[in-house]
């Protein structure tokens, strides 16, 4: 098991669109557990594999949700050539970040339900209902797979100002942009 660096932006890669998993071997495994360990050790709650440089359409969420004073069980879930199926006409609004993004944040608002298909690490199909922060986790990982980051959905304004803040923070770091 690795940590895999994550590619930040303005890392062009990020804006590919990753392909449809094919084979469900011993190789898309590592890959998996390598993307769990990276976004535990990241402290993230999702990751796609195109944050890691596989533009394959994988992700990984583990929302680690706990009643406050306990620490959250590790329960993470995989999701293969996701696909929403039925998102609503209601949004949602959500206060997003992004580890391609580090450290910035802001609102974005979705469909606040959605009904999702994806397969498992086996290559079996799975359907489920998903709303709250489960909903918002999927539908932004998935952006991913498309090329798609949080802040594409901000005005061109607010973006600039996040890019900004970022641009910044890494100064402020020491850290190339």
């Amino acid at each position: 098991m690795s940590i895999l660096p994550i590619l930040e932006v303005p890392d062009a890669r990020l804006k590919t669109v990753s392909v449809p998993v094919k084979e469900f071997d011993a190789e898309l495994k590592t890959l998996i557990e390598d993307m769990t360990d990276t976004m535990y050790d990241a402290h993230g709650i999702g990751l796609a594999a195109i944050q890691v440089g596989v533009p394959k359409r994988i992700l990984v969420i583990d929302l680690q949700e706990a009643p406050e004073g306990e620490e959250a069980e590790k329960n993470p879930r995989v999701f293969i050539n996701p696909e929403i199926l039925d998102p609503s006409e209601e949004l949602a609004g959500y206060k997003e970040g992004c580890l391609s993004v580090p450290e910035q944040y802001a609102d974005v608002e979705r469909p606040a339900t959605i009904r999702a298909r994806w397969q498992d690490i086996d290559g079996k199909t799975h359907e489920e209902n998903m709303d709250g922060l489960m909903a918002t986790c999927l539908q932004h990982e998935m952006d991913h797979l498309e090329g798609i980051l949080f802040i594409d959905h901000l005005s061109r304004l607010k973006r600039q100002m996040v890019l900004k803040k970022l641009n910044k923070m890494r100064k402020e770091r020491g850290v190339a942009a």
